[in-house]
């Protein structure tokens, strides 16, 4: 019978990063305790839990076997205790998601937020990674894409509400000067892109609507965040790829247009990650619940704006 039960906590933590330095630093302890911690507890087992690889502390078959474990008694004693302490509606709430979305799309929303919950504050982080919750002492993150729940770690839940079109956006006068009227005929201006678009790439949709050569462009603006790619769209500066609830407002004021109703392939799932044992959980889900009706009522079922003389009809080779 293991006596500390300190040494389970310590390992799982170790387990769940692969390495002694990223569980001191989420433990608040030293690198030199959690290695001796992990020497206590293979004497007591009588067998080796790690193998060192590089850098990296990887599990071998035994230590695999604790670890799914020792990951399943402590989400039990978690949520024990998590009842126990289960916190009022009232309180704080941290938000994590992407500069673009808590800019452009959250952060305009507060205020009705807290007119319908005034007990509940709300702290928002912004963060294009894959946070660790429970290290950065996030109750939510707001995340994006086509690997959400690959990278959800198992013992946190990973809700997925909707999914979104990505359309080429620029600004009216733009479309207006150049006069679109197929796709290739964007390749004759710039093309704003993130620097790492991932699956939302501008080759990726010029293949999709049957425009070759798109590799060949020469004019390309990369940035980090799409909320600087919609501020440079929305000054003239050429055209990027966004999904059309973070620039409605420009649209519905005739600022920006969607030149082509032709999505990208590859559409924006939403997801919700967070610990389902949390002591927040009553709070949580009432803003879940704010969050899943406001994208619901508000977002566009498609472009409500294309530009003027473009081609509102799929392209040929679409």
């Amino acid at each position: 019978m293991l006596k500390n039960i300190n040494l389970l906590v310590t390992f799982e933590c170790a387990a769940r990063h692969n390495s002694y330095s990223l569980a001191a630093h989420e433990l608040c302890i030293s690198q030199a305790a959690v290695s001796q911690q992990m020497r206590q507890l293979e004497q007591h087992l009588g067998c080796r839990l790690f193998i060192r690889k590089g850098k990296s502390m990887l599990l071998n078959q035994q230590g695999q076997s604790l670890f799914e474990c020792a990951q399943q008694a402590l989400a039990i004693i978690s949520q024990g205790v998590n009842q126990i302490h289960q916190e009022e509606i009232a309180g704080e709430l941290t938000i994590s998601s992407t500069q673009a979305f808590t800019t452009l799309w959250l952060m305009p929303r507060m205020q009705r937020f807290s007119e319908l919950h005034p007990d509940i504050q709300i702290r928002v982080v912004s963060s294009a990674g894959f946070d660790d919750l429970r290290q950065a002492h996030i109750d939510l993150a707001i995340r994006f894409g086509t690997e959400v729940e690959k990278h959800a770690p198992d013992n946190l839940s990973c809700e997925y509400f909707g999914q979104s079109a990505v359309y080429p956006v620029c600004s009216a006068q733009l479309a207006r000067d150049l006069a679109f009227s197929f796709p290739e005929d964007l390749l004759s201006t710039w093309l704003v892109t993130l620097e790492h678009p991932g699956a939302y790439d501008w080759q990726s949709w010029f293949e999709h609507t049957g425009v070759p050569a798109s590799k060949q462009h020469a004019k390309w603006t990369r940035v980090n965040s799409t909320d600087m790619a919609l501020t440079a769209v929305l000054n003239g500066h050429g055209v990027t790829l966004a999904v059309p609830y973070l620039y409605q407002s420009q649209l519905d004021a005739g600022q920006l247009v969607i030149p082509f109703q032709l999505p990208h392939p590859n559409p924006v799932r939403r997801y919700m990650v967070y610990d389902p044992n949390s002591a927040r959980l009553a709070r949580l889900k009432v803003f879940m619940a704010w969050l899943k009706t406001e994208m619901s009522a508000l977002e566009p079922t498609g472009p409500t704006e294309t530009a003027p003389h473009c081609s509102i009809e799929p392209y040929p080779n679409f």
